[in-house]
């Protein structure tokens, strides 16, 4: 299962960045808001990294095809699409930090 399809669907455009980051989310998990703001960090000193945030209760379709069982499941996607790593709970900053400069480090 590629999961092709279903991050087509939700605006993913992996080509735009060297990592992009699919995270899905709910509106009342507090480790979901923790992650997005990690990532956020990231972000803003990672030119490489792109981010989408997914709100899983109205992608319901895509969760199903994903599989994705808890809140925040992240996908982590190279720059041709493939799927190179994912997620499921809120990872430990450290962690996301290091698997975001193994992709998308920090350029001078």
């Amino acid at each position: 299962m590629s999961g092709n399809a279903a991050f087509g669907r939700l605006g993913v455009r992996p080509g735009d960045a060297d990592l992009t980051v699919v995270q899905f989310s709910t509106a009342f998990c507090g480790p979901c808001r923790a992650t997005k703001a990690r990532l956020h960090q990231l972000q803003a000193t990672r030119p490489g990294l792109a981010v989408v945030q997914v709100d899983a209760e109205s992608h319901l379709e895509e969760v199903r095809e994903l599989d994705v069982r808890l809140t925040p499941t992240l996908f982590y996607l190279d720059r041709d699409g493939q799927l190179i790593g994912r997620s499921s709970g809120a990872p430990r900053p450290e962690e996301l930090t290091a698997l975001v400069d193994a992709h998308a480090g920090v350029r001078s």
